[in-house]
């Protein structure tokens, strides 16, 4: 389950249509077959059999020029691209969330003067782009769940994720997970977000509102796997060890079911002949203010399928 009002995944919108696949060998095909029809139809069989030589020089220039086109068609598919909310990154991003007023957080100011000297550490694209998203709830006061979650994950760049509930008439619970380590939030980052949503300007008069941490909960990744014979081992259980971390990283959020499906899903990489997964034995339910965090993640060699 999702806490955050994000009403579209845009992970999940169909590739856009003025992206255009690209492909070197039709378009050198397309400018062959352009340039046979420039010549007199008498004298084209033999440029026909010039083109089907690598060597020949007049294959070589339009290879050079196939290529150019291919880039410049690249080059067209970036700058679409940059303009979409799904795909800008950087300063491109930068610029369609200034569209809405909403800038990039500083999660560290750095220190120029050190030797060498530390960068400033920014937002995140992936959670700067959540934000954007969120930016039209955020101009409400923070009474819509939406509008909640915006303003406390504008508060500071230190929160991961944000649930929003009513336990009663009148008070709303903001639940905040953190950035560092398990999820729990310092005391600072919890008194920065209530200090942002009791503005004024953000909260509506008779809303009461509560900022408490997230409750973690941990569990373990213990699985033996069954490999083909075939493919090298440490290349396949490396696959299988990145992809259970992606998962269970991925779902370190608000609300977010720890499940043996999709456990399955991550270590059964090519090469993985079985997987005998024995934790978590069950499916984890996590409800909106808690967050699964896995401590330890252990993959053990079954042997090999004949």
């Amino acid at each position: 389950m999702s806490t955050l009002l994000n009403p579209i995944d845009l992970s999940r919108l169909p590739p856009p249509d003025v992206i255009e696949a690209l492909d070197f060998e039709q378009i050198l095909e397309e400018r062959k077959a352009h340039m046979l029809g420039l010549w007199p139809e008498h004298e084209r069989s033999a440029i026909a059999t010039r083109l089907a030589l690598e060597s020949d020089p007049l294959n070589k220039l339009l290879q050079e020029s196939a290529y150019r086109e291919l880039l410049l068609r690249q080059r067209i598919n970036d700058a679409c691209r940059a303009v979409m909310l799904a795909f800008a990154q950087g300063n491109d991003l930068e610029h369609l969330g200034a569209f809405l007023d909403v800038t990039r957080l500083q999660v560290s100011p750095g220190d120029p003067t050190a030797r060498p000297p530390i960068p400033a550490e920014w937002e995140s694209d992936t959670r700067y782009r959540q934000r954007i998203q969120l930016a039209l709830e955020g101009f409400s006061t923070a009474g819509p769940r939406g509008a909640y979650s915006f303003h406390a994950l504008s508060a500071s760049p230190q929160v991961k994720d944000v649930a929003v509930t009513t336990p009663r008439a009148g008070v709303v619970r903001v639940t905040v997970l953190g950035t560092e380590g398990k999820g729990l939030p310092a005391q600072a980052v919890l008194a920065r977000v209530y200090a942002h949503l009791s503005d004024e300007d953000v909260r509506p008069l008779c809303d009461s509102v509560e900022v408490v941490a997230a409750e973690i909960v941990e569990y373990q990744v213990k699985a033996t796997l069954t490999f083909y014979n075939g493919p090298d081992l440490s290349l396949v259980t490396a696959a299988a060890d990145a992809a259970v971390r992606a998962y269970v990283n991925e779902h370190h959020r608000l609300g977010h079911d720890i499940t043996r499906s999709g456990l399955f899903a991550a270590l059964h990489q090519p090469g993985v002949h079985n997987v005998n997964l024995i934790e978590p034995a069950a499916d984890i339910r996590i409800d909106e203010e808690q967050a699964a965090y896995c401590t330890h993640i252990q993959l053990d060699f079954g042997g090999l399928d004949v």
